[in-house]
């Protein structure tokens, strides 16, 4: 049977995710809940758990400050939030898995799948070998993830790979695909930053964003890159190095 802890500072997501973890009572044993992350590393460094369930946006310690103070690594670690752009960061800090809140009993299913091959790995390259194919799932899902578009009283789906890039106009946001259309849609740039993956978009500019994927040539004198089909967008000074950090 797998011992378990969670970490979170809601009381209510911790009684969520105890009674889904319920359902599997002959899998699953939580030995403590947390709701203060320095009494979990106090538990964590004089117990012996197999699982450890994290909250990542916590006001004391979010749960990358957690995993850094950790004493010991030696069990599996599940990132539980409610924001997807925490889960790339999470995975990289030696997270086998992440859930979504609320947590979804078929998503939890797959997790302890996966924490069972955890506790029985051979070695640190096979883990490593597995958080890789989690990052990569992961980022394909985000890839067929359709980027849904309201314009003139109709929803539009967009593949992410069909927008080269946003342009702001005030009130409105212009989309350039790669067919050539031009769609014009009554949203500020930011709110359209929002409905877009942040790993394959990135606000170049207070006038433009852009998909990195669809990135050709940058000019660094010049501050300007080029992205298919010839679109040349400026670069803001303060988002350069931000920029070239993505690839």
């Amino acid at each position: 049977m797998l011992k378990a802890i969670i970490v979170d500072d809601e009381d209510k997501a911790i009684k969520s995710l105890s009674w889904e973890l319920s359902n599997f009572n002959d899998e699953v044993e939580i030995l403590e809940t947390f709701t203060n992350p320095s009494k979990a590393l106090d538990f964590i460094a004089n117990h012996k758990i197999d699982c450890l369930f994290l909250d990542i946006e916590m006001p004391t310690m979010d749960g990358f400050q957690f995993i850094e103070k950790l004493p010991k690594k030696d069990f599996a670690i599940v990132i539980t939030t409610a924001y997807n752009e925490y889960a790339i960061k999470a995975l990289k800090k030696e997270a086998i898995d992440y859930l979504l809140k609320p947590v979804d009993t078929d998503d939890l299913e797959q997790s302890l799948k996966k924490i069972t091959k955890f506790t029985k790995r051979i070695s640190v390259s096979d883990t490593n070998e597995k958080l890789e194919q989690i990052l990569y799932n992961f980022n394909q899902k985000l890839e067929e993830k359709k980027v849904v578009i309201n314009a003139d009283g109709r929803l539009i789906f967009l593949e992410p790979s069909e927008i080269l890039c946003i342009e702001s106009d005030g009130n409105y946001s212009s989309i350039y695909t790669t067919e050539g259309k031009k769609i014009v849609v009554t949203k500020k740039l930011k709110e359209v930053n929002s409905l877009l993956p942040e790993t394959l978009f990135f606000r170049i500019h207070n006038s433009y964003i852009i998909n990195l994927g669809k990135v050709k040539e940058y000019y660094k004198t010049d501050g300007y890159v080029i992205l298919e089909k010839n679109h040349k967008i400026p670069v803001s000074r303060q988002r350069k190095t931000e920029f070239l950090d993505k690839f």
